[in-house]
């Protein structure tokens, strides 16, 4: 006689409570945060760690490996006591002025030939861009070979044409408009294409409205391209004095701050106080955050330009 054996019921699952708004968003998000931690991460030891440690060090007589010593204001004293101090504001200042002038005016001039050609547009862009996707000391030191006061192609293309050939990087009256030239082809490229973005967001109908009321190029341009790209070009000005404010790689290798002192810019003298004045990390930081605060200043105003033109 068969027996019948009764399986014991199995209790049933609980179930699982829906996940709130707040953990959708969470695991949501969740690979969104870990990129935004990381990206956090090397910002504060790439970027914020390093300011904190040169407002340190200014206060300091430090070499890195004695034990360092405060010393309060001295390292500001000593460097503004330097005689160095004053040329290289005014080199900087010099190089600042005339390569806003070279590398402010000429690519936005170039922008706008660019934006109203109608062939050969993108080949001509690529040449436009590609010193920037050169390394920089690549250029530098072909700029160098230009340079040669002997073979040099530039004193070539002078003595070509019967003109007499110079000492560019030798004589005081040319290096520094030298080292401009240098920066300004550098930076070319990246300048004319942010430009190109902005002309190409100006409306056409603009352009065929001053042109129906008789509007030459020049008139166009003044009334129509600058009026609209105008958030740009202050943009750009901040980004050009910053940038020029601390021209380093260009004096360093094409003319070690010489002749006599012709072309010791701020960022180069930091160099020599802490590589090669017997290490002297404290009066180069100090002259560093001389130069952030001067920065900071030129960037605070740019802001508050900017802001009035959005209004």
């Amino acid at each position: 006689m068969e027996t019948l054996t009764i399986e014991p019921k199995r209790p049933a699952k609980p179930r699982r409570r829906p996940p709130t708004k707040r953990n959708r968003a969470i695991r949501h998000n969740l690979t969104a945060y870990g990129f935004l931690c990381a990206a956090l991460f090397c910002f504060a030891m790439f970027a914020w760690w390093p300011i904190i440690r040169q407002v340190i060090l200014s206060f300091q007589e430090n070499n890195l490996v004695d034990e360092p010593k405060w010393v309060g204001l001295d390292n500001f004293q000593a460097v503004v006591e330097d005689p160095a101090f004053g040329q290289a504001w005014r080199n900087t200042i010099t190089f600042t002025l005339l390569a806003l002038l070279c590398g402010y005016v000429i690519p936005f001039a170039v922008a706008i030939v660019l934006n109203e050609l109608r062939h050969a547009r993108g080949y001509l862009r690529f040449v436009v861009y590609l010193p920037v996707m050169l390394p920089p000391i690549v250029s530098v030191l072909l700029f160098r070979w230009f340079y040669d006061p002997g073979p040099g192609l530039f004193n070539q293309v002078l003595d070509s044409v019967g003109l007499p050939t110079l000492s560019w990087l030798d004589s005081t009256d040319t290096a520094l408009i030298s080292l401009v030239i240098v920066s300004t082809w550098m930076n070319l490229g990246s300048g004319v294409l942010i430009y190109l973005a902005a002309l190409q967001n100006i409306p056409g109908e603009l352009y065929e409205a001053a042109e129906l009321d008789g509007a030459g190029i020049f008139k166009r341009i003044w009334n129509v391209t600058i009026p609209q790209t105008r958030l740009i070009l202050l943009l750009m000005l901040m980004l050009q004095l910053v940038a020029t404010m601390q021209v380093f790689i260009e004096p360093y290798m094409l003319t070690g701050g010489g002749p006599e002192n012709a072309t010791v810019t701020v960022a180069f003298l930091m160099y020599q106080y802490a590589f090669v004045y017997g290490g002297n990390y404290g009066a180069g930081s100090a002259l560093g955050l001389m130069l952030m605060i001067v920065l900071l200043a030129v960037a605070a105003v740019q802001l508050r330009l900017t802001r009035d033109e959005k209004r």
